[in-house]
């Protein structure tokens, strides 16, 4: 599959891109097209290449057929007139007359099977580009850092590439297939009114349609404010409508049903002032259009009659050229829309070009090893982190698991435990030191390598909106049904989900919301299990749950972690007395370091979060 060309790499954010987007002229977003040139054009595919050159020569051969059509017709016009003037009889006429007639049908009907012709041919292409732009963006935004993803919107990313991919078949359809077109359409009829009448019938068909669209490309860039506004207003109120329904039982508490229907008409009396605004506007905008429209076919016809009158046209002649006007003006009807969707269409596939551009923070080394039989002995060395410039999180880190042991890692909220396993799976590199896994530093592996070798069990489980085999099933797709339900029974969910009545075809609902906290938790484990990762990473596993079903999932993860190499990042300690070795991070800083009754018997840190957590059993129950 081809790849879209990239531009050299800014050091301007995302959002700075976008900004600096609306500086540019719809001049500028056309030549931005010629990225699209790999898959319109693909090197290794001549069938697509004949495809778009037989394409291109239908519209031109349609086009060329449509002009000549209302000629024909002119002639039938001319051979009736001549015979109702020479006295002729029908019968002595009627074959010819009906040639042109039959003719002009033809050429009328041979016109749009070309046109439609042009679409079986096109089709394939215009639909390959589609698929494979998505595809190219899709694939790009799973290698962008959990950096950028975190600071972006996941909604706000696939209408990126929704609007994007929409846009690209929109653009072939008006600017290939429609305005294109109507241009040649336009040079056609003006050289064959040039050739057949005289130049003067050319120069009022260019003045007249260069004029009516610079109208309403001007017009349109004008109603465009309004245009804003109104969508502007109607996302307002829509967003107040939501935000209020979402908030039933709030508006309910509060009786404050009467505030919410008064904010909810303001917004929509915003809107409706600028939709007439909007509605009147395009009224102006329609009159002008008619007026441009009218004021051509009128000197065209009184250009025609005056050379009637003086010898040099036929009243067939005159037919001829008032139709081929009206054809030129019919597709200009919706020019203001066009060029509005248009213009839209290219900033979307700019906005779509601007997130491909964005590099990945994280890449592999050229380099980078491919370790197959990871071991799992883990060493943060001297490691230093910040996520921001101004906000150091690690400073100076020094730890060790060997192969099959267990490190806990406590601390207060905000301390960097987290931070740890993130740097682990190398979602993010270290400013300072390195992270080593069986003594090779992870920037020498490839990413893929070391997070096969990594399993994770979050705090905050969340599930594909699917079937819970689908979701344990996830970690290894080419997984038996014994070993989904090895793990699953190794997670102790097996007889729940077997006591459901669609079993492990159950759907879990959004983000698994359709499973209990611990439910969702122990599929998390049976899917940490399917992958056997050498090191696992449980992450407060259990510090949403309540103390009973800590209880079970404490089981479950015992099970998980027997024989790993485990990093526990834990909230409460109860879970971590059996830890081989317990690490207390305070400020970013490895304040203590050694077991549970050790780190009791030296009465700091650990020894005051120990005691607090024995002081609010009720907290633990709830």
């Amino acid at each position: 599959m081809p790849q879209i060309s990239t531009p050299p790499s800014s050091s301007k954010s995302y959002d700075q891109r976008i900004e600096a987007m609306k500086e540019q002229t719809i001049g500028e977003q056309l030549r931005g097209l010629i990225r699209l040139k790999p898959y319109l054009w693909p090197d290794d595919n001549l069938e697509f290449k004949l495809r778009s050159v037989f394409a291109i020569l239908l519209t031109i051969a349609a086009k060329f057929v449509l002009v000549g059509a209302p000629f024909i017709f002119g002639w039938a016009v001319d051979a009736v007139n001549n015979a109702r003037q020479s006295g002729e009889l029908w019968q002595d006429v009627s074959i010819g007359v009906l040639g042109f007639i039959l003719g002009y049908g033809a050429l009328r009907l041979f016109s749009v099977i070309m046109s439609e012709g042009r679409e079986y041919i096109f089709a394939p292409v215009a639909q390959f580009a589609q698929r494979s732009v998505a595809t190219a963006t899709f694939r790009h935004m799973h290698t962008l850092s959990l950096r950028f993803h975190l600071d972006k919107r996941t909604g706000g990313l696939t209408r990126i590439i929704e609007r994007g991919v929409r846009s690209i078949d929109f653009l072939f359809r008006f600017l290939l297939f429609n305005i294109g077109p109507t241009l040649l359409e336009l040079m056609i009829a003006a050289t064959a009114f040039w050739f057949a009448f005289n130049g003067w019938f050319a120069l009022v068909a260019i003045t007249v349609v260069i004029g009516y669209i610079y109208f309403t490309v001007a017009t349109t860039e004008w109603r465009l404010k309004f245009r804003r506004e109104m969508n502007k207003r109607d996302t307002e109120a829509a967003g107040k409508a939501v935000d209020s329904l979402l908030n039933y039982e709030t508006v309910k508490y509060f009786s404050a049903e009467e505030f919410e229907i008064n904010r909810y008409d303001t917004a929509m009396a915003g809107y409706q002032r600028a939709s007439i605004r909007s509605r009147t506007s395009l009224a102006t905008v329609n009159i002008g259009q008619s007026f441009i429209m009218n004021a051509g076919l009128i000197a065209i016809m009184a250009l025609a009659g005056y050379n009637i009158i003086g010898g040099n046209m036929s009243i067939g002649d005159m037919t001829a050229v008032v139709m081929v006007m009206t054809q030129l003006y019919r597709p200009l009807n919706i020019l203001g829309f066009a060029y509005r969707e248009i213009k839209q269409s290219l900033t979307d596939l700019e906005k779509m070009f601007v997130l491909l551009d964005i590099k990945p923070e994280v890449n592999d080394r050229e380099s980078a090893k491919t370790v197959e039989n990871i071991q799992g002995r883990v060493a943060f060395e001297n490691v230093s982190f910040r996520y921001d410039s101004d906000r150091p999180i690690l400073s100076n880190i020094n730890f060790e698991i060997p192969t099959g042991k267990t490190l806990a890692v406590v601390g207060p909220t905000g301390a960097g435990k987290s931070t740890l396993s993130r740097i682990l799976f190398r979602f993010y590199d270290i400013d300072k030191g390195s992270v080593k896994v069986d003594g090779i530093d992870i920037r020498n592996l490839s990413q893929k390598s070391l997070r096969k070798a990594i399993g994770i069990v979050p705090q905050d489980t969340v599930l594909f909106n699917d079937s819970i085999l689908y979701n344990i099933k996830y970690a290894r797709p080419e997984a038996s049904v014994d070993d989904i339900y090895r793990a699953a029974k190794d997670a102790q969910i097996h007889d729940f989900i077997l006591s459901l009545p669609k079993g492990y075809e159950t759907i879990v609902g959004e983000r698994g919301l359709k499973l209990s906290g611990g439910e969702k938790q122990r599929v998390a484990i049976a899917r940490a299990l399917l992958k056997d990762p050498s090191i696992l990473i449980l992450d407060e596993a259990t510090s949403a749950l309540d103390s009973a079903t800590e209880r079970g999932i404490q089981d479950a993860l015992d099970r998980a972690s027997a024989g790993r190499t485990t990093l526990v990042i834990a909230h409460r300690l109860s879970t971590i007395i059996k830890a081989d070795n317990i690490i207390v991070i305070e400020n970013g800083e490895i304040a203590e370091q050694g077991t549970h009754q050790a780190l009791l018997n030296q009465g700091g840190l650990y020894a005051q979060l120990w005691k607090q957590q024995k002081k609010m059993p009720a907290a633990s129950e709830t």
